[in-house]
């Protein structure tokens, strides 16, 4: 995240030439994949274990505030 964040700012900046700006811009576009990638692993060691009345397990999604597609 702190690198990505670096990248943004340098960006903003307007400081930085055009040929180092595409290839921030696509290092940026390799981080952001891979922190939805993490957050995706996350999310499912998240999930809860349940016990049922007959003693076996299912999986239930752990509950948040916010839906995947409000996120």
């Amino acid at each position: 995240m702190e690198r990505l964040e670096s990248i943004v700012e340098a960006m903003e900046s307007g400081d930085v030439p055009l040929t180092e700006l595409l290839t921030k811009y696509e290092e940026g576009a390799k981080l952001i994949a891979r922190c939805e990638e993490r957050l995706k692993t996350a999310e499912l060691k998240i999930e809860q274990l349940k016990r049922q009345r007959d003693g076996s397990v299912r999986l239930e999604p752990f509950a948040t505030s916010e839906t995947p597609e409000s996120a």
